[in-house]
């Protein structure tokens, strides 16, 4: 594993593990926002075990009907398992401010990925930072309520 991967990895298990520990003191109700962008509670399906999986997460861009995660795993060299779970199985739940929504997930197209970046980049300047950090292109997950 390359040591930036490592840094990334650590660096992601830090701020998810802070996030839970924060939601477990506060009973749920924080963190609602972190830099700006929404936190979301994503649950998936393993792709692989079916097991069920549950993330915490930020969304830099949303409305009412549509909730964006950014796949950066902090500019790793590979994307992240939720995101290869959600596109397994893209039947998903969310849950925001203690509401659970049914959401359908699939991959931002290129043409979207070029409208949304620039909004994501404006939100959180440290996604930028962990494109450079990394070869891949980061995707953008986008998930739509089901109805």
């Amino acid at each position: 594993m390359r040591k930036s991967d490592r840094v990334a990895e650590t660096g992601a298990w830090l701020l998810e593990t802070g996030h839970r520990v924060l939601l477990a003191l506060t009973g749920g109700r924080y963190p609602r926002t972190v830099m700006g962008m929404l936190t979301v509670e994503l649950h998936t399906v393993g792709r692989k075990s079916g097991k069920p999986f549950a993330n915490l997460l930020t969304s830099p861009v949303h409305d009412e009907d549509r909730i964006v995660v950014v796949a950066s795993k902090g500019g790793h060299s590979d994307n992240p398992d939720w995101y290869k779970n959600a596109l397994a199985h893209p039947d998903v739940r969310v849950t925001v401010d203690g509401a659970d929504i049914p959401m359908r997930a699939r991959k931002a197209t290129a043409e979207e990925r070029a409208e949304i970046w620039p909004q994501v980049v404006k939100v959180y300047k440290g996604y930028e930072g962990y494109q450079r950090n990394t070869e891949r292109e980061i995707p953008l997950l986008i998930l739509e309520r089901t109805r």
